[in-house]
């Protein structure tokens, strides 16, 4: 998820940003009542430009949230660290919230999320994982060479879940980078023989200077879609109304909105849609 190829990766921002608000269209009043502030929470691991840029957007969408639910107030808030999303959710108790993969899993237990929904999001990065490189012919080339990421915070996910034990990051040399394009021209230029990037990554690598001559030499299996969540603060009634309406929000009149920002489909879903890769990440 590039920030500096802003123009193809728009579409991404507005639609992880688009989610929160349509995915509130549906949910009524939690039991506090009048007077409760709604917070929703858009947690995408390393997303798509900072918060600054994302946030007019959810503002905006919030106001048309908070008119269709009667809501007093209510607050979206996108973001891609999980430190702050720590102290929003410390300090906001949202109600819902939008997840990639790795979040859900790494923040599941202690914040009592329970699986509500799936959200598909055209061109999201983390659906998949790929090793790339300009020298190596396979996985094995990449071992005890520099391997570049924007991704190595994520350590438990990457080796219990996404590299289905192929690796660990003990078996590179890791080179941590702090931006997804940063990620892309380590290996460009060479200071890295690899870099691990996720699908989003992978497409962009086309558009860059020098990326041409980097391929994929290893790929992951392909991982569920953004998980819709409900934190233990919603209460049982809210979020079983809240679930049955997610089928309906891109139909109908809304099917336009999820098009424009490039939504798929939200869709209700089980906790067992993500069984197996809670069991592959353990407690």
């Amino acid at each position: 998820m590039l920030t500096r190829l802003a123009p193809a990766r728009r579409p991404l921002r507005l639609a992880l940003v688009a989610l929160a608000a349509l995915s509130g269209l549906m949910v009524q009043h939690r039991d506090a009542g009048a007077g409760q502030n709604v917070h929703v929470l858009i947690l995408m691991d390393n997303g798509v430009g900072s918060p600054g840029q994302a946030q007019p957007y959810v503002d905006k969408l919030m106001d048309v949230a908070k008119a269709a639910n009667g809501w007093d107030a209510v607050e979206g808030k996108y973001l891609t660290k999980r430190k702050q999303a720590k102290a929003y959710i410390q300090e906001k108790q949202p109600l819902y919230g939008i997840f990639s993969l790795g979040s859900f899993l790494s923040m599941r237990k202690d914040n009592g999320l329970e699986v509500v929904g799936v959200a598909e999001v055209d061109a999201a990065g983390g659906r998949k994982f790929h090793l790339v490189s300009k020298t190596a012919k396979e996985l094995a080339g990449c071992k005890g060479q520099k391997v570049a990421s924007n991704h190595f915070g994520q350590k438990k996910f990457l080796e219990k879940v996404v590299s289905g034990g192929a690796f660990t990051l003990k078996d590179f040399e890791v080179v941590k980078t702090k931006r997804p394009v940063q990620t892309l021209k380590a290996v460009v230029k060479d200071e890295a023989v690899c870099a691990l990037v996720d699908n989003a990554q992978l497409a962009e690598l086309a558009k860059l200077e020098g990326g041409a001559a980097v391929r994929p030499v290893w790929s992951s299996a392909d991982l569920p879609p953004m998980a819709v969540v409900a934190f233990s603060g919603a209460g049982t009634a809210e979020r079983a109304k809240f679930k049955v309406s997610l089928g309906s929000l891109c139909t109908g009149e809304g099917k336009a909105h999820c098009d424009k920002v490039g939504i798929k489909a939200i869709r209700p879903a089980d906790p067992s849609a993500f069984a197996a890769m809670v069991k592959q990440f353990g407690d």
